[in-house]
């Protein structure tokens, strides 16, 4: 199988979906930024402030590279390494890309749960109208890199255990089916 890389904005789904999904196909599960805080024993957010983003971007190339060569894996990548020169080029030659994609609207309502916009220093202090524009201008600029994806797969429907279940089941089918 190789391994999948699921991308897309930040709460559309790639952590709640990748673990379901690896689950569902018995193969492993990395979220790219958990890998790099394990890593790194630091946040994400202690590597921003403490080392800045140029490094942080240095560290997660080398961490993409790894997972890259992996056998079997489900890899969920931050919403932002897709963006960076030459990741995309890196994901789609070591797998398959599949771009979660759902409406601002449902991600703003995923960013807005306290544990969620918490961990997320960008949008912490934001009012939920606030996140919503940020949201929608992230989408826009983002659109050209996820759009690279080989695949694209809706990934609204991740409110329930339920939901989720179908959904990676759905994924799971339609990836057996290529």
């Amino acid at each position: 199988m190789g391994v999948i890389f699921l991308i897309g904005m930040p709460g559309c789904g790639k952590t709640t979906l990748g673990r379901a999904l690896a689950a569902e196909m018995d193969v492993a599960f990395v979220d790219l930024d958990e890998y790099i805080e394990e890593r790194c024993e630091a946040s994400i957010s202690q590597i921003f402030e403490q080392a800045g983003e140029p490094v942080f971007r240095e560290i997660e190339r080398k961490a993409l590279l790894e997972v890259a060569a992996m056998q079997h894996a489900i890899v969920a990548c931050g919403g932002g390494t897709p963006c960076q020169p030459g990741n995309m080029e890196i994901i789609n030659a070591h797998g398959l890309s599949i771009w979660l994609t759902t409406n601002a609207q449902r991600i703003t309502e995923r960013l807005c749960l306290p544990e969620q916009k918490a961990k997320r220093p960008a949008i912490a202090h934001m009012t939920d109208a606030e996140v919503l524009d940020y949201v929608t201008r992230q989408m826009a600029e983002r659109k050209p890199h996820y759009e690279q994806a080989m695949l694209r797969f809706d990934s609204t429907r991740l409110e329930s255990v339920e939901e989720i279940a179908a959904t990676a089941h759905a994924l799971a089918t339609l990836l057996l089916d290529l």
